[in-house]
């Protein structure tokens, strides 16, 4: 059986994670080199978090490295069907869309700070996050992705 980042569809986001990275913040998100698969493996297990989100009217999470799941305490199954809103209390989801908005605007930011919460209920606090904007092959806004 492949393990996520095997699926050939997740390759795929895997690169546009990256170059997307790299199209708006000018350096790669991880030095690496090789084949897609090698890319897929390299971002999924990562030392870094690193997650994304879809262009849904309440996105929802459409992936999560092997420290994002372990940090949000969540398999893969149950990661992917939350709505990244869910990913933060609710008193914080305002601080959030806004800081958000200006990334989509922006096409990223680089001063995400809030408090997080796990599957659990377990809170953790992240600090100068990165969010940018993910781009496909035509370079149309996919989504948003967010590493720290």
């Amino acid at each position: 059986m492949l393990t996520n980042w095997q699926q050939p569809e997740l390759i795929l986001h895997g690169k546009r994670l990256h170059r997307s990275f790299e199209h708006w913040l000018g350096k790669p998100l991880i030095e690496i080199k090789g084949t897609d698969e090698e890319v897929g493996r390299s971002l999924f297990e990562a030392p870094f978090i690193l997650v994304s989100h879809g262009t849904e009217r309440d996105p929802i999470l459409n992936y999560g490295n092997q420290a994002a799941l372990k940090l949000w305490q969540m398999d893969w199954a149950q990661f992917t069907s939350t709505p990244s809103r869910l990913t933060a209390e609710p008193v914080a989801q305002e601080e959030r869309e806004r800081l958000l908005h200006q990334a989509e605007t922006h096409g990223y930011i680089d001063n995400y700070n809030g408090i997080r919460i796990s599957s659990t209920g377990q809170r953790f606090y992240i600090k100068a996050a990165i969010v940018w904007n993910v781009l496909d092959e035509a370079g149309q806004k996919c989504g948003q992705a967010a590493t720290f």
